[in-house]
């Protein structure tokens, strides 16, 4: 699961600054002069190029380049960068190829830029809807990043469709529709390519989804075939999809009405084309809704939700699949990064795939047959498993105390989002792959209509505590890993690095991540020890990449003021570094105080009450300092208190629609927005009279992040888990 981002959208036009001065700012859409810069002469353009979303065929995210190392890796300095004025959760892998850097930004808007000199090339806008944002997108308004192919560029929209343009010129080559526009799909996930195929999956699993993958003619943008991944209305027989084969099969795990809410099994990222076996192996996320027992009462495994699966790219026919959470009740999803490789297990040279998702288990697999090599905890003490049967495929034997929806008990699940989407990286020098990780505990209560936010469609409660004791987590909180997928253990940990920025790793025996405190960092590749850190003034969570011009290795990140979820105040940027670069990013903001200014409190008890329903329901997975997301406003301090027809045209009217708060006129009328203010109104003004203790005497007020409302005010006993 993805979620919404709230932010600013500003002035189009992108500022670029290199070393030559401040370069040319432009925002047209469609064909402009494509002046590449002088490329290198290649040899093998995987070595010099950034030319899929995961670097080269395997996507390792692993660059040969390695003139930047850990010898002079403390020389890196800022070569260029553009300011980029949309707001929102930035996600996007940039791609490099022939001189000219691509990247995506939210609301699916495309870039390039000289990737060189920073000048910005063309901009294509694909016009997306902004109200479908806060009604028909389950997640967020990011996306992760573009494919290349036939001359073109091509990438997805967060309204569900697939785009493709000239990569020098921009102009458009073709588009496809992917997903119904009647129903609440969107893409976020990059597309993948291969056998003159572009792959391309679907979001949307909080609403109603049946999930699939589709495959696209890479020259016409034709559809080729698609691939369900959960069995439609067995009353209507077959529908024609390349999955007809195994649907049978998947139906017979099935139990209840699942179709009427779709089933799930949505595919919004995790694909990768392995050439060798000509497969297209693929993630799919959770069932819907989450409880297994509410989702398929009577049991069974659910397939092909949270499952590895691999199909013949030409055909789409099923080849095998591999089910890493049957009855999945935790959102685990299995569409975390996927990773080829070669490694050698008891003496036998293997070509496997790899995953670490958010169940806490590192997977690998061999990718001709779907035999599971190994399957280990990547995440100390996991409790919805007890075990694996390593004589059927090492399938995991569930933890019965798991299915919360049958024992009505309610489940505290560790770990909780171990790894959702940012990219991990496979040194093959080190025969390590780098994992951004996160240890922690998750809150799941199955109840019968329950809302994550507004008109998703979970049955989980965000407010009711599950019996027992939450479970101790060993050695908690967010990290980088090193796992060696040999030895099947960690090699080394790094506390400093982040659980939720995407890697990057080079021949130069370094990986590069962000982390916290807005900055760029790199470690050692074989211990882990840091070598090197920047300053971004934002926050960069997805994972750099790195290419080379002239003899000149460059690495570029994405910063932004978002969180990964949510925009904030500061500026987006494209930063792209070198040896020696000498350019100064502007100083940062001031950070501008809040002031809590509430008006007095208006209507009764009852009011309140609603009000605070309305608003645990449709508001406060965002607006509570990251309970789920963090980095959306603090509503204790909004103006927007003191007004009932400005709180009202910004909920409900969508005033601030362009911003990133999009209406929610279909879950929310006039009289429950002004009950919502009410609340707010009244949990203000018991934060203004009794501030937070940290602050001390005149402090500004206002809760810690992810803190509840004050005693008084209500609010959950428990905060539930983050989900993605």
């Amino acid at each position: 699961m993805r979620r919404l981002i709230f932010g600013l959208i500003v002035a189009a036009g992108v500022a670029v600054h290199s070393q030559s001065g401040a370069g040319a700012t432009a925002a047209s859409t469609g064909a402009a002069g494509a002046s590449t810069g002088a490329a290198a002469a290649r040899h093998n353009p995987h070595e010099v190029d950034w030319t899929r979303h995961g670097g080269n065929p395997d996507e390792q995210r692993y660059s040969k380049l390695n003139q930047v190392n850990v010898g002079n890796v403390g020389q890196l300095g800022l070569a260029w960068y553009a300011d980029i004025p949309e707001r929102g959760g930035y996600q996007s892998t940039p791609l490099v190829i022939d001189g000219i850097l691509y990247m995506t930004a939210p609301w699916s808007s495309l870039y390039a830029f000289d990737a060189k000199t920073g000048k910005q090339l063309w901009k294509v806008d694909p016009h997306a809807p902004r109200e479908i944002a806060a009604t028909s997108i389950c997640c967020n308004i990011s996306n992760r990043g573009a494919a290349y192919a036939d001359g073109k560029i091509i990438w997805g929209t967060i309204d569900g469709r697939l785009m493709a343009v000239d990569a020098k010129t921009g102009k458009k080559a073709w588009e496809a529709r992917v997903a119904d526009p009647k129903l609440q799909y969107s893409i976020t996930g990059a597309p993948h390519i291969g056998d003159g195929l572009v792959f391309i999956g679907v979001g949307g699993a909080e609403f109603y989804t049946r999930g699939f993958l589709d495959a696209y003619d890479v020259r016409t943008g034709k559809l080729v075939w698609k691939f369900y991944t959960v069995p439609g209305d067995p009353s209507k027989g077959p529908d024609g999809a390349a999955s007809d084969n195994v649907m049978p099969m998947a139906a017979k795990t099935w139990h209840g009405k699942w179709w009427e809410k779709g089933g799930g099994g949505s595919t919004w990222d995790g694909i990768i084309y392995d050439p060798r076996t000509d497969l297209v192996i693929f993630g799919t996320g959770n069932g819907i809704p989450w409880p297994a027992q509410l989702r398929s009462p009577g049991g069974g495994d659910n397939l092909f939700i949270s499952s590895i699966i691999a199909v013949h790219a030409k055909t789409g026919k099923y080849k095998w699949h591999y089910q890493a959470t049957p009855m999945d009740g935790f959102d685990f999803d299995n569409t975390a990064p996927l990773t080829l490789a070669d490694i050698t297990v008891d003496g036998r040279r293997k070509h496997v795939v790899m995953q670490a998702p958010k169940n806490g288990v590192f997977y690998v697999i061999e990718t001709a047959t779907g035999k599971v090599v190994s399957a280990d905890p990547y995440v100390p003490k996991i409790n919805w498993a007890l075990g694996f049967d390593k004589a059927h495929n090492w399938k995991p034997i569930l933890n019965p105390e798991a299915n919360y929806g049958k024992t009505g008990k309610g489940f505290y699940v560790l770990p909780s989002q171990a790894h959702v989407w940012q990219g991990q990286s496979f040194n093959p020098q080190t025969g390590l792959i780098y994992v951004p990780t996160r240890s922690g505990v998750g809150s799941f209560y199955a109840e019968k209509g329950g809302r994550i936010l507004g008109n998703q469609m979970v049955d989980v409660s965000m407010f009711h505590k599950p019996e027992g004791k939450r479970p101790v987590v060993e050695n908690p909180g967010a990290y980088l890993l090193a796992w060696d997928p040999v030895a099947r253990k960690a090699a080394w940990e790094q506390r400093e690095g982040s659980g939720g920025a995407g890697t990057l790793t080079t021949a130069g025996n370094l990986v590069f991540q962000g982390t916290s405190g807005k900055k760029l960092s790199a470690f050692r590749a074989d211990t882990g020890a840091k070598v090197w850190s920047v300053d971004t003034q934002g926050n960069v969570v997805p994972g750099p990449v790195t290419y080379s011009i002239d003899g000149v290795q460059y690495l570029a990140v994405i910063s932004s003021a978002s969180t990964g979820f949510a925009a904030a105040a500061g500026q987006n940027r494209l930063l792209v570094y070198k040896l020696n670069g000498t350019v100064q990013l502007p100083p940062a903001p001031p950070q501008v105080p809040q002031v809590l200014n509430p008006p007095p409190n208006f209507g009764d008890a009852a009011m309140h009450a609603r009000g605070q329903d309305l608003y645990q329901r449709n508001c406060s997975g965002c607006h509570e300092g990251g309970r789920i997301f963090s980095g959306f406003p603090d509503l204790n301090y909004t103006v927007a208190l003191n007004s009932p027809d400005l709180f009202k045209a910004i909920v409900v009217d969508g005033a601030l629609a362009e911003n990133g708060m999009i209406s929610f006129k279909n879950s929310l009328k006039a009289e429950d927005a002004e009950a919502i203010r009410s609340f707010l109104t009244a949990r203000a003004n018991e934060l203004k009279r009794h501030p937070p203790a940290r602050f001390g005497p005149g402090g500004p007020g206002g809760p810690p992040p992810g803190a509840g409302p004050p005693p008084g005010a209500g609010g959950p006993p428990s905060a539930p888990t983050a989900h993605q």
